[in-house]
């Protein structure tokens, strides 16, 4: 068993603990604006997972590994249980948690995620990142302008130019370990064969113009491993459904909270 990862954390507010798990190649700072939204009722935890943000870099990224991290945050900031949202591998890393310690769970959000098995081309845009010389570049623009013949979507790149930071000797350098996640790409696109069920509230929140939850292929998985799951749609968003859509889809959350998981 791998040692778990001391995880980078911002916590706000106060009340009933709330966690929120960021994407691939995302970070706690990525969900600051439900980070600040959702304190307003709750104690929400916000932490980079392993080898994102300011988390530290170690190999090993299978979901056990991360919900085992998370587990640990949790022994460490005093939490017995929590409502967890997440989103994409977060929302993988959520399901997890609840899946093997059901009792610190209270209530999964996952957005735009099945517990299932991805064919996404995470291996084509890692190394799209590997090939562009950072540590030569001049400016953000340079860098952008080197992705752009690989990685077309100027949204996708803005996001994945949030991982790109000034380094101490001139030019930039990648915060995230490419290498690493390379070689996590077969465990972050899978999803553990797990036992047994989760039985407590679960929301499956999803955009219908997103390739990654089929409300025909993966509600059945959903419900098989939560059989108690609800599925809502958001109409018109894609996969970043909480940056395209942030107030539908902190509605849609604060909604469901606030049957299963009253603040106060």
């Amino acid at each position: 068993m791998r040692e778990p990862v001391q995880l980078s954390l911002t916590t706000r507010g106060a009340g009933a603990p709330l966690l929120l798990l960021h994407g691939l190649y995302g970070s706690g700072g990525n969900l600051n604006r439900f980070t600040r939204r959702f304190a307003a009722d709750y104690r929400v935890l916000t932490p980079d997972l392993r080898n994102h943000g300011r988390s530290p870099h170690r190999p090993g990224m299978d979901y056990p590994a991360l919900a085992a991290d998370v587990e640990a945050l949790l022994d460490r900031e005093g939490v017995e249980r929590v409502a967890v949202l997440g989103h994409s591998m977060g929302g993988k890393v959520a399901m997890t948690l609840a899946l093997t310690r059901p009792r610190r769970v209270a209530a999964v959000v996952a957005a735009d995620i099945a517990p299932v098995a991805y064919r996404h081309e995470h291996a084509t845009v890692i190394a799209a990142l590997q090939r562009v010389d950072v540590a030569g570049a001049a400016s953000r623009r340079e860098v952008d302008a080197a992705l752009a013949a690989e990685i077309t979507s100027p949204a996708v790149r803005q996001f994945l130019l949030t991982n790109l930071v000034p380094a101490a000797g001139g030019g930039y350098q990648w915060r995230i370990p490419l290498q690493l996640l390379a070689e996590a790409v077969p465990d972050i696109q899978g999803f553990p064969d797990l036992a047994g069920t989760y039985d407590g509230p679960a929301l499956f929140l999803y955009g219908t113009a997103s390739d990654y939850f089929d409300p025909v292929r993966h509600r059945d998985a959903a419900a098989g491993y939560f059989p108690a799951a609800e599925f809502e749609a958001l109409e018109g968003a894609g996969h970043w459904l909480h940056a395209e859509q942030p107030e539908a889809f902190a509605a849609a959350v604060e909604r469901f909270l606030a049957r299963t998981y009253p603040a106060r």
